[in-house]
């Protein structure tokens, strides 16, 4: 736009100054073709309009090209003026754009094109910010409805067992693993309160180091063995002996227990996860895959979006905050790499590619 704006400021002063010259060379043509035209005339008073016209020549001419250069400017400044009240309007609508395109005059059609361009771009990211506020109001008011929930059941429990001194210790066992288990729950969600917390007021600095990939997945997939072994599920790991990178190791850590826990979310009973990894000339390129329910193509474009969850329930485990795929995406850029997923005939793949260190 600043070449097209400079482009345009150079043509309106030409335009102007041909106009001027123009305008001047018309005026003394026309003097020279009148003083030719008269001096062939005889005339009966000395003081007749040649008599005039040759004393005040000059003067006229001078005039004339007054006259003209008088309404040559206003017409090429009432241009620009034109121009700029037209901007200052499209400014004006550019600041509450609406589905209303800018229309600027047929000279500024460039600068149209790119306002247009910007009015767009400003509704989508609106829109984007408002269903983004939206979902995390939901989701706040469902994390404050579901604490009551396991926060119940904690006192409800506990409160049995003091009153109860004489239960017997299956049952004690019973309520204490109950409460246990609803304290657990309630932690989950505070943690959640924090991811979100964290997400929106801090921004993410790396600390990168050498470090061993290839020991990393193992060590990350060996914390999950007691959630693999509560669901029946086995972990493949396909890794090169070594695969040595410089990364922020606890952010990428935080990325695979991520893609993990999803996996473990959503795989069903006896399936196996597979955690794979391949050195390409890019990068290299690491891939968490599971069977279980496929992801309908218009979630899976969502799956990384804040607050978004793919299991839409309050009340299980899996209904998380919708931040953690939101997180690892923002790492995994902060690296330089990228992330996506595909799901097909019930097989999930998560694809992180890392560049070169």
């Amino acid at each position: 736009m600043n070449k097209f704006d400079k482009r345009m400021s150079r043509q309106l002063w030409m335009q102007y100054v041909m106009a001027l010259l123009a305008w001047a060379f018309a005026v003394l043509l026309t003097a020279v073709l009148l003083w030719a035209v008269c001096r062939n005339f005889r005339w009966s008073f000395p003081q007749g309009l040649y008599g005039q016209l040759s004393q005040n020549a000059v003067f006229l001419s001078l005039m004339a090209t007054g006259a003209g250069w008088l309404v040559l400017s206003y017409r090429f400044l009432a241009r620009p003026m034109r121009y700029l009240n037209a901007m200052i309007d499209a400014a004006q609508a550019l600041a509450h754009p609406t589905d209303i395109p800018i229309t600027l005059p047929a000279a500024l059609e460039p600068v149209e094109n790119q306002l247009n361009l910007v009015r767009e771009r400003a509704l989508r990211d609106a829109m984007a910010a408002k269903e983004a506020e939206q979902r995390k109001n939901d989701l706040v008011v469902y994390l404050a409805h579901d604490l009551k929930t396991p926060l119940t059941s904690v006192i409800g429990y506990l409160t049995l067992l003091r009153d109860e001194p004489d239960l017997s210790p299956r049952f004690r066992a019973r309520y204490t693993g109950i409460a246990l288990d609803k304290a657990e729950r309630l932690e989950d969600l505070i943690n959640e309160f924090f991811d979100i917390t964290r997400f929106n007021l801090t921004h993410l600095e790396l600390e990168k180091r050498p470090i061993d990939l290839s020991r990393m997945l193992q060590q990350v997939a060996s914390e999950f063995e007691p959630q693999f072994a509560e669901q029946s599920l086995t972990c493949a790991l396909r890794l090169p002996p070594a695969l040595d990178y410089d990364c922020d190791p606890d952010k990428l850590a935080r990325v695979f227990d991520n893609l993990l826990r999803n996996a473990c979310h959503y795989s069903t009973a006896g399936a196996e996860v597979e955690i794979a990894a391949e050195v390409e000339e890019s990068g290299i390129v690491l891939t968490f895959t599971n069977r279980g329910i496929t992801i309908p193509p218009e979630k899976l474009g969502r799956i990384f979006e804040q607050f978004f969850r793919l299991d839409s329930s309050r009340a299980t485990r899996t209904g998380g905050a919708g931040l953690g795929l939101a997180i690892a995406r923002e790492i995994v850029e902060l690296h330089g790499g990228a992330i996506s997923a595909q799901s097909a005939d019930g097989v999930t793949t998560f694809t992180v590619s890392l560049p070169k260190s």
